[in-house]
C-alpha cells in the first residue's frame, strides 16, 4: 500500500488552478463556511477532510457554480466563477470532472452508453470510431474493459465508482473533484479506489480536490490535507503535519478513525 506522505513528489507551485479567498456561506442561521482560503496547484491532490455536515460538499458545489457564496472569490483556471454567465460557466464545467458520491450512472444505459453520453452531448464532431476509442481508453484506465456491456445494476459498488470516474475522465478534464470516493465501500475496494485516484493523477496530470471523512483515503491520496472544522481550515499540510498537534478536535477525529 502506497502512503502519500512518504512520496518524494514535487508539485508545480506556479499559478494555482483553483484559488479561493475569504469564502463565506450560510443557510439561514447556519454558518457553514466562515472565511475559507485554499489554493490547488497543477498536478496536485488536495484532500478536504472533515466530519459529515462540515461544509465539504458545499465547498465543491461553490467551485463549480452550483451554489453561490455569500462572500469571497473563487477563481478556477483563471476565471472568477461567481462572475461567469451561464454559457461561460458551462464551458468551464467541461474542464472540471465531478465524481459523485453515488456514481450517478444512468440505470437505463449500459456501461458503454453511460460513457458515450457526455461525449455525444458535449463534443459534436467525433466519429463513431473516435467515440469507441475514447470509451475503451477510459475503461482501460479504470480496469473495467470487460464490463462494457454490463448494466449498472450488474456492477458492484466499487465498479460503479470506477465507471463513474471513467465517465468523468472521458472529457479529459483538467480538474477532478471527488465527493466521498470511498463512502460505503469495504476496506479492500476502498484501497483500490484510492489507487485509482492516484493513477488518474499520474496518467492525466489532473489537479484534484478529494472530499472525504476517511483518514485512510486522505493518507493514501493527498499531497496536502486541508482539515475543515467549524467552517474554517483548522490545519493544512502533509498528513503527518496536520495531525502533529494536541488540539482535541483534531486528535479526536484521528482517534475515531484509527483507534476503535
Amino acid at each position: 500500500m502506497m502512503e502519500r506522505q512518504e512520496q518524494d513528489k514535487t508539485i508545480n507551485n506556479g499559478h494555482p488552478v483553483i484559488s479561493i479567498r475569504g469564502l463565506y456561506k450560510s443557510f439561514g442561521e447556519l454558518d457553514v463556511l466562515k472565511g475559507v482560503d485554499l489554493d490547488v496547484f497543477k498536478g496536485e491532490n488536495v484532500v478536504v477532510l472533515g466530519r459529515s455536515g462540515t461544509g465539504k460538499s458545499v465547498l465543491i458545489k461553490i467551485i463549480v457554480g452550483l451554489l453561490q457564496p455569500d462572500k469571497g472569490s473563487v477563481n478556477v483556471l483563471g476565471q472568477e466563477v461567481t462572475k461567469l454567465n451561464g454559457k461561460d460557466l458551462d464551458a468551464l464545467r467541461l474542464k472540471i470532472g465531478f465524481s459523485f458520491q453515488n456514481s450517478a450512472l444512468y440505470d437505463s444505459m449500459n456501461v458503454r452508453e453511460n460513457l458515450e453520453f457526455p461525449l455525444k452531448m458535449n463534443v459534436k464532431h467525433l466519429s463513431k470510431q473516435e467515440i469507441n476509442n475514447a470509451v475503451e481508453e477510459v475503461l482501460e484506465a479504470v480496469g473495467l474493459k470487460d464490463k462494457i456491456k454490463q448494466m449498472p445494476s450488474d456492477l458492484s459498488g466499487g465498479q460503479k465508482k470506477r465507471i463513474g470516474i471513467a465517465r468523468t475522465l472521458i472529457l479529459k478534464p483538467e480538474i477532478m473533484l471527488y465527493d466521498e470516493p470511498t463512502s460505503g465501500l469495504d476496506p479492500i475496494t476502498s484501497t483500490e479506489i484510492n489507487e485509482l485516484i492516484n493513477s488518474v493523477q499520474e496518467k492525466y496530470n489532473t489537479s484534484s480536490i478529494i472530499i472525504t471523512h476517511d483518514l485512510t483515503c486522505a493518507k493514501e491520496t493527498g499531497d496536502r490535507i486541508a482539515m475543515l472544522l467549524g467552517g474554517q481550515f483548522l490545519r493544512m499540510g502533509k498528513f503527518d503535519e496536520v495531525f502533529a498537534t494536541d488540539d482535541k478536535q483534531v486528535r479526536s477525529f484521528f482517534n475515531y478513525n484509527f483507534i476503535k
